[in-house]
């Protein structure tokens, strides 16, 4: 029995909608530039999806380092993100599609709400949506359900009405344990050999034919 209204579509945003996956590890290289202990571009990329003091932490010695270390990176990171930072192919189309189709739609991101807005204005995207939930609107994240749980609230919306579409294991973790359709971006960072031990409902290669996986979901 098909939903009496079309589902809702939630989205992560680093490697998802928007690439900005050279801006997060140059701004990460910098940030720990002289320092003995530094993460490789593996794990760096293997925490993306997490907040920032969080990856940071990791690699630090105090809280007053994470603060200098987020300070450093912020501050690299507001001065080149609009050069480092793009809208992966097809996207755009796509989100025209859906919203044409009646579909409500939001992003739920670790990202700061400031970057996060920085990147759906930079990008023409932030039109598409209808809820915003960064790292500064709630206080639990990623891969813990509660962000996806607020946006759907924001909408309106229950679990059985929504997907969730995120290239990283923590989207498809948070989405699973909020009862959300899941669906892993492989146009990001991350692997399907990384991906499917945590065991998305669908894997998508291009973002493009995602209009018709909601349908054929719907």
């Amino acid at each position: 029995m098909k939903n009496l209204r079309p589902p809702a579509i939630l989205f992560d945003l680093d490697g998802t909608l928007i690439d900005s996956i050279e801006l997060l590890l140059q701004s990460f290289r910098h940030t720990f530039a002289g320092r003995n202990r530094a993460p490789t571009d593996e794990q760096w990329i293997a925490g993306i999806g997490t907040p920032l003091p969080k990856q940071l932490g990791e690699f630090a010695d105090t809280a007053e380092d994470i603060a200098a270390l987020t300070n450093r990176y912020r501050s690299f990171q507001r001065e080149n993100h609009d050069r480092l930072t793009s809208v992966y192919d097809g996207v755009e189309q796509t989100l025209a599609t859906l919203a044409g189709r009646g579909h409500p739609m939001g992003v739920v991101t670790s990202k700061s709400n400031e970057m996060m807005l920085r990147g759906l204005r930079h990008t023409g995207l932030e039109q598409y949506m209808t809820t915003l939930i960064g790292c500064d609107s709630c206080h639990i994240h990623k891969p813990d359900p509660y962000p996806v749980r607020l946006a759907l609230e924001e909408l309106g919306y229950g679990p059985e009405e929504a997907l969730f579409v995120g290239d990283s294991p923590h989207d498809i973790q948070s989405g699973n344990a909020a009862g959300v359709t899941t669906v892993a971006a492989l146009w990001g960072p991350f692997t399907r050999a990384q991906l499917a031990p945590h065991k998305p409902d669908f894997f998508l290669e291009n973002i493009s034919g995602l209009p018709s996986l909601v349908e054929r979901r719907s």
